[in-house]
Protein backbone atom coordinates (compact mmCIF):
# COMPACT_ATOMS: atom_id res chain seq x y z
CA UNK A 1 0.00 0.00 0.00
CA UNK A 2 1.32 3.44 -0.92
CA UNK A 3 2.11 6.02 1.76
CA UNK A 4 0.28 9.27 1.72
CA UNK A 5 1.54 12.67 2.75
CA UNK A 6 4.44 14.72 1.55
CA UNK A 7 6.65 14.21 4.63
CA UNK A 8 7.11 10.45 4.69
CA UNK A 9 3.88 9.82 6.52
CA UNK A 10 4.75 12.34 9.21
CA UNK A 11 7.26 10.02 10.87
CA UNK A 12 10.50 11.75 9.79
CA UNK A 13 9.55 15.31 10.55
CA UNK A 14 9.57 15.32 14.38
CA UNK A 15 13.14 13.96 14.53
CA UNK A 16 14.37 16.51 12.00
CA UNK A 17 12.60 19.30 13.87
CA UNK A 18 14.22 18.21 17.15
CA UNK A 19 17.64 18.21 15.50
CA UNK A 20 17.02 21.69 14.08
CA UNK A 21 15.95 22.97 17.49
CA UNK A 22 19.04 21.48 19.17
CA UNK A 23 21.27 23.00 16.52
CA UNK A 24 19.61 26.41 16.94
CA UNK A 25 20.06 26.20 20.72
CA UNK A 26 23.76 25.32 20.29
CA UNK A 27 24.22 28.25 17.94
CA UNK A 28 22.47 30.58 20.37
CA UNK A 29 24.71 29.44 23.25
CA UNK A 30 27.77 29.90 21.05
CA UNK A 31 26.63 33.42 20.10
CA UNK A 32 26.12 34.33 23.74
CA UNK A 33 29.55 32.98 24.70
CA UNK A 34 31.19 34.83 21.82
CA UNK A 35 29.39 38.06 22.72
CA UNK A 36 30.51 37.81 26.35
CA UNK A 37 34.11 37.11 25.32
CA UNK A 38 34.06 40.06 22.91
CA UNK A 39 32.62 42.40 25.53
CA UNK A 40 35.38 41.47 28.01
CA UNK A 41 38.23 41.78 25.50
CA UNK A 42 40.23 45.00 25.36
CA UNK A 43 41.24 46.67 22.11
CA UNK A 44 43.95 49.30 21.70
CA UNK A 45 44.67 51.79 18.93
CA UNK A 46 47.19 54.57 18.54
CA UNK A 47 47.55 57.61 16.31
CA UNK A 48 50.22 60.18 15.62
CA UNK A 49 53.04 57.66 16.00
CA UNK A 50 51.82 56.72 19.47
CA UNK A 51 51.09 60.27 20.62
CA UNK A 52 47.49 59.20 21.32
CA UNK A 53 46.44 55.79 22.61
CA UNK A 54 42.86 54.64 23.14
CA UNK A 55 41.84 51.47 24.97
CA UNK A 56 38.25 50.24 24.74
CA UNK A 57 36.40 47.03 25.55
CA UNK A 58 34.38 45.07 23.04
CA UNK A 59 31.31 46.42 24.86
CA UNK A 60 32.37 49.89 23.63
CA UNK A 61 33.40 51.00 27.12
CA UNK A 62 36.28 53.44 27.00
CA UNK A 63 38.97 52.26 29.42
CA UNK A 64 41.59 54.91 28.82
CA UNK A 65 42.87 57.67 26.57
CA UNK A 66 46.55 58.49 26.87
CA UNK A 67 47.96 61.62 25.28
CA UNK A 68 51.67 62.36 25.05
CA UNK A 69 52.17 65.83 26.58
CA UNK A 70 54.26 66.82 23.56
CA UNK A 71 51.17 66.31 21.37
CA UNK A 72 49.24 68.96 23.30
CA UNK A 73 50.30 72.05 21.38
CA UNK A 74 47.98 74.91 22.39
CA UNK A 75 48.56 76.53 18.99
CA UNK A 76 47.48 73.36 17.12
CA UNK A 77 44.58 71.81 19.00
CA UNK A 78 43.04 70.55 15.74
CA UNK A 79 45.86 68.07 15.16
CA UNK A 80 45.37 66.58 18.62
CA UNK A 81 41.64 66.36 18.03
CA UNK A 82 42.26 64.59 14.71
CA UNK A 83 44.62 62.08 16.35
CA UNK A 84 42.02 61.28 19.01
CA UNK A 85 39.36 60.75 16.34
CA UNK A 86 41.66 58.48 14.33
CA UNK A 87 42.50 56.36 17.37
CA UNK A 88 38.87 56.07 18.52
CA UNK A 89 37.65 55.15 15.04
CA UNK A 90 40.45 52.61 14.66
CA UNK A 91 39.61 50.88 17.93
CA UNK A 92 35.90 50.81 16.99
CA UNK A 93 36.81 49.24 13.63
CA UNK A 94 38.86 46.58 15.44
CA UNK A 95 35.86 45.72 17.61
CA UNK A 96 33.55 45.53 14.58
CA UNK A 97 36.00 43.31 12.69
CA UNK A 98 36.33 40.94 15.66
CA UNK A 99 32.55 40.79 15.99
CA UNK A 100 32.21 39.98 12.27
CA UNK A 101 34.78 37.20 12.59
CA UNK A 102 32.94 35.69 15.55
CA UNK A 103 29.56 35.83 13.85
CA UNK A 104 31.00 34.66 10.55
CA UNK A 105 32.29 31.54 12.28
CA UNK A 106 28.70 30.69 13.17
CA UNK A 107 27.58 30.82 9.57
CA UNK A 108 26.13 34.35 9.57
Amino acid sequence: MARRGGFGGGMGMPGNMNNLMKQAQRMQRQMEENKKALEEKEFKATAGGGAVEVVMTGAHEMKSITIDPDAADPDDVETLQDMILVAVNDVLNQINEENSKLMGGLGF
